[in-house]
Order: structure tokens, then C-alpha cells, then sequence
């Protein structure tokens, strides 16, 4: 059954020409789309017809870090000591909550996400995993509820030295069995601060026996680059270099604030990938930075905070004309990057047949020269009337069809009340 939308103003996301047409969608992970100019369905013809008048169309939205274990932190209790600083914002937050996780409240978790990246328009995750008392099968998890959705998603378990050697263990025979299985996934590493040499070697080898890319965060506060000098007297940049890290093309660095030029100039050269997490960082007061002294591999992402990639990219709009000076397509671009970062890594679920209906009605013209001004200063996730991911409708008329939405929050709010118990 081939899907057809039809009347729409499509909006090419490159080249941002606009063309009123009919749009023929493929079916499948690989498949595209077609601008026609009659839809001709024979009798008995089962296909469907999106009606998209007044509409616009364009291809939807990815996030280049995610934490979905981090969903139903919304609204928690306070932690039992205020933290004043990065180390304590993770040991007494986000620590004492990951390793509260068990499998039920990873799929609650996951489902949630998936349920709000889709009514956002996002239809690929690259998400960063943590559960250390409940890591095996954790990602098998998280990928049963994004396909259950319809969302696309690149994968991680976040490993790490903080919980010992069993649960490090764990943290690369869940991340092998995962890859093994032919998932697309990368091999996930907290920080340089949690990650020993022993385990920093095993996980490039991984990475490299599955042809994939290291996803860490890197200098997100100065804490990393303090102790990585005193530990092995380099900056975390040449630590990471120096094991293979930036080898790996697919290679995804998060936040990268605290870099000196050496370490901001290596990146560049290197070709690895930056994800600018801006809101997350004022969230915690970690600090800024100029990302475009980082090269032009710099893709957004949310770092947990939501699921809402129009959000994110205004906010380091907003940002970055006071670290930066950057321009509408500058923006524009770092928003679109993790197509190009897809692409090139040769990653699945990404093509053209991903597709954004945006029932945007705005008070003044909108057109190739002035899309842009739109895209940072109208157009909102309120926007999002319907979504297509691999050429199938998850979201029509604001509304997820390939599953009840209330049963999902019901789960979550169920599970997020055990989770809060525990914490």
C-alpha cells in the first residue's frame, strides 16, 4: 500500500525551494519519495492519501544525544544533597537515578521518549544509555520501543569504570551482544574522568570490530580536563586521540566546552562529529564555547532535557550569537547535520521517505529567502500535524497511530511513581 500526500507545499531541506506538488512515498527504510503531479489511483486501489492543503512539507528531524533513561526524571524529588558543583550534579542526580533503573522503567522510559520525538517530528535518535543493576537486554529494549513507535534510532550503553569491574563488564558484553545481533549501534563510554585505560582500549577495539564510532561525552566541566591531566598527564582530547578514538569516523564527541585550541584543532582535523547540547549546559552551568572553532561536523542534540529538536536549535541559536556570532544558516545547517552524519557513516533509517507535515499558519509569507527567519522565530513543534518515518504515518492530525498514547503515559506515569520511591 503505497502512502500519497496530497496538495502540499514541499519544501526541498537542502536547497529550500519550495514546489506545490503531490508527494508519492516509498514504503521501507530505504526508501524515498517522488514529487508527482496527479495522484492516480485505480479502482480497488487500498493506498492511502494524507490530504496536506495549506500545508508544508519537508523531511523531519533527528537528534544527535539522547537520554531516554532521563524521561521520567520530570518532576522528581529533590536530591538528598544540593549539589555544588558538575561531579555532584551527576553523583547525586543522574547517578543516584540511573542505577535505580530497572528493565520495566527502561521501556516505560523508551516508549515515552519515542511518543515525544515522534509528535515533535523526530524521526532518528542517537541515544546514550545508562543502567548499570539493570544492563542486560537494556538495549534490546529500547530498540523494541522505538520500532514500536516508528522512530529510527543509533543506539549506546554508556560505560564506565564508576560502578567496578562487574558492571563495566557488563557494560561491553551488553554492547557486543547488541552489535553482534546486526543492530546499528555505537560503543558507548561516559567520560574520561569514569573511563580507565583498560576499558578506553577494549572499547575502541569494539568499536573497530564493529565498524562503528565511540560516543562519550567529552569536557563537558572542567572536572574532566582536571583529572585527565593528573591522571595521565594529556588533555582529554590527546587521551582520547592518542587510543584511536578520533580514527573512527563514526565517532560522536558530546558538549566539548573545555577544549584548548590544540584540542578544539585536532577535532577539526579529524573528522569525528561534536553535539552541541546548549540548554543542558546552562542547565548546569557548565560553561559555553564557540563551536565553530570545532570544524563543521557539529550536529545538535538534547542531552535528555526533552525531545524537541526546533527547541533545541533556537536555543543554540540564541546562544550562539554571543559565543559565536552565528548566522541563520549556520544553525540551520548544525540542525540538519545529523542527516550528513548518517549518511556518510552509512546508517539506516534516514531517507528521504522521513517526513515532517507542518500545519504552520503564519500571519506573513513564507518563502525560500525568508524560510529561515521562519524556521528560528515561528515554526514550533506545535507545528507538527504529521509525521511519516520510513515511509510509514506514525502521526496523523497531531495524534501517534501506531500506538494508544495514553496507555504509554499511564506506564510511565506508573513506572516514574516506582522509580520516585526508590530515589
Amino acid at each position: 500500500m503505497t502512502l500519497y500526500i496530497k496538495d502540499a507545499t514541499f519544501i526541498d531541506w537542502q536547497g529550500l525551494t519550495f514546489k506545490k506538488t503531490d508527494i508519492e512515498v516509498d514504503q521501507g527504510i530505504d526508501g524515498g519519495i517522488n514529487l508527482v503531479d496527479v495522484i492516480d489511483l485505480k479502482p480497488g486501489d487500498r493506498s492511502r492519501v494524507l490530504d496536506a492543503k495549506g500545508k508544508f512539507v519537508t523531511k523531519s528531524f533527528g537528534c544527535g544525544h539522547h537520554h531516554i533513561y532521563s524521561t521520567l526524571a520530570r518532576g522528581m524529588p529533590a536530591p538528598a544533597k544540593t549539589p555544588e558543583n558538575f561531579v555532584e550534579i551527576l553523583k547525586y542526580i543522574w547517578w543516584n537515578l540511573d542505577k535505580n533503573l530497572d528493565l520495566d522503567m527502561i521501556k516505560a522510559s523508551a516508549l515515552a521518549a519515542a511518543l515525544f520525538c515522534a509528535k515533535n517530528g523526530v524521526t532518528f535518535v542517537i541515544d546514550h544509555h545508562a543502567s548499570p543493576f539493570a544492563v542486560e537486554g537494556s538495549l534490546s529494549i529500547i530498540k523494541q520501543a522505538f520500532d514500536f513507535i516508528g522512530i529510527s534510532h543509533l543506539l549506546c550503553y554508556e560505560i564506565s569504570d564508576r560502578g567496578g569491574e562487574k558492571i563495566r563488564d557488563a557494560g561491553l558484553c551488553e554492547t557486543e551482544n547488541f552489535l553482534k545481533a546486526g543492530n546499528q549501534g555505537h560503543v558507548g563510554l561516559h567520560a574520561s574522568f569514569t573511563v580507565e585505560d583498560d576499558l578506553l582500549e577494549k572499547a575502541v577495539k569494539l568499536a573497530g570490530k564493529y565498524n562503528t564510532g565511540i560516543h562519550v561525552h567529552v569536557a563537558e566541566d572542567l572536572a574532566d580536563q582536571d583529572h585527565c591531566v593528573k591522571n595521565y598527564k594529556k588533555r582529554v582530547v590527546q587521551r582520547f586521540s592518542d587510543a584511536g578514538v578520533l580514527d573512527l569516523s563514526g565517532s560522536i564527541l558530546g558538549h566539548c566546552i573545555h577544549l584548548d585550541e590544540d584540542e578544539k584543532k585536532t577535532l577539526k582535523d579529524s573528522g569525528v562529529w561534536v553535539v552541541e547540547n546548549v540548554e543542558s549546559n546552562l542547565n548546569n552551568n557548565v560553561g559555553l564555547t564557540d563551536y565553530s572553532a570545532h570544524g563543521s561536523n557539529i550536529m545538535l542534540g538534547t542531552d535528555g532535557m526533552h525531545s524537541d529538536m526546533l527547541r533545541s536549535a533556537k536555543s543554540a541559536f540564541f546562544v550562539g550569537q554571543g559565543t559565536e556570532g552565528i548566522s541563520f544558516p549556520e544553525i540551520y545547517q548544525r540542525f540538519r547535520n545529523i542527516h550528513r552524519f548518517i549518511k556518510e557513516n552509512r546508517y539506516r533509517g534516514d531517507s528521504d521517505n522521513n517526513l515532517v507535515v507542518l500545519d504552520y499558519n503564519t500571519p506573513t509569507q513564507m518563502s525560500q529567502d525568508n524560510f529561515l527567519g521562519h524556521f528560528l522565530f515561528g515554526i514550533e513543534s506545535s507545528h507538527v500535524d504529521s509525521v511519516i518515518s520510513s515511509g510509514r504515518l506514525i502521526v496523523e492530525n497531531r495524534k501517534l497511530i501506531t500506538a494508544n498514547e495514553e496507555d504509554i503515559l499511564s506506564f510511565a506515569k506508573e513506572m516514574g511513581n516506582k522509580l520516585w520511591k526508590k530515589l
